[in-house]
């Protein structure tokens, strides 16, 4: 069975759907990349995932259980983590105080220690407010509080949008990492290329469906993938 088992998917943000029928699969362990071009409806499904989407139709199946109607706080309790683009820490809180809140964290105390191990900058500026943070710090202090409960599944909404290039390569091996820990990563990116090369599995979105899927090796060297979907070489 499946880790996570999206059937016919289907929704939006008012009546018109967004997500038109969408069946997407991810294995324990597994990264899984979901690209496509602007407006095609990735970040929707990171939501529809996550709980976050105010319509959905199908199926969410998270180890079997259909997560449809289960509560975004109730599925991260389920093993879900989550890293959206844009308002993912609490700015007035210091680092330690972002990580600290977080709800259903057994030893808490000891999993900071971890993530402060496999995070030494956000050590460092343990007491700094969030707010004050670099992009690059704000991105790990985000990856951090998505790992504090220690999720099966971490979903990642565009996690290297602003970034720079060097940023951009240390949060590609960041991602990488994580399912070399037997973390299971859905990532949304625009980077498609570059998202592909460390994924083992591919879907390419266009109009809320599936347009082409297979391994992400696969698509990388599928000319009708690069020619619509993936852009030039140079531009991830």
């Amino acid at each position: 069975m499946s880790l996570l088992s999206i059937e016919a998917l289907t929704g939006g943000y008012s009546e018109v759907d967004i997500l038109n029928g969408i069946d997407v699969i991810v294995d324990a362990g597994q990264v899984v990349t979901i690209a496509g071009t602007n407006g095609a409806g990735k970040s929707t499904l990171a939501k529809a995932v996550v709980g976050l989407l105010p319509r959905v139709g199908g199926r969410i199946l998270l180890d079997g259980t259909d997560l449809l109607g289960v509560p975004a706080e109730k599925r991260a309790a389920l093993g879900v983590g989550y890293v959206p683009q844009v308002a993912n820490v609490f700015a007035p809180l210091t680092v330690l105080e972002n990580l600290e809140v977080v709800e259903g964290v057994k030893d808490r105390k000891g999993r900071i220690a971890e993530l402060f191990a496999l995070f030494p900058a956000l050590a460092e500026r343990r007491k700094a407010r969030a707010g004050s943070l670099s992009g690059g710090e704000r991105q790990q202090l985000a990856f951090a509080r998505a790992l504090m409960t220690r999720p099966r599944l971490v979903v990642l909404d565009e996690p290297t949008a602003a970034l720079s290039p060097v940023l951009v390569e240390e949060s590609f091996r960041r991602i990488a990492g994580l399912a070399g820990e037997g973390t299971a990563v859905l990532l949304i990116e625009q980077r498609a290329r570059q998202a592909l090369a460390i994924s083992d599995i591919g879907y390419i979105l266009d109009i809320g469906k599936v347009a082409l899927t297979g391994p992400a090796r696969a698509l990388l060297d599928d000319e009708r993938a690069a020619s619509l979907y993936l852009g030039q070489a140079h531009a991830d």
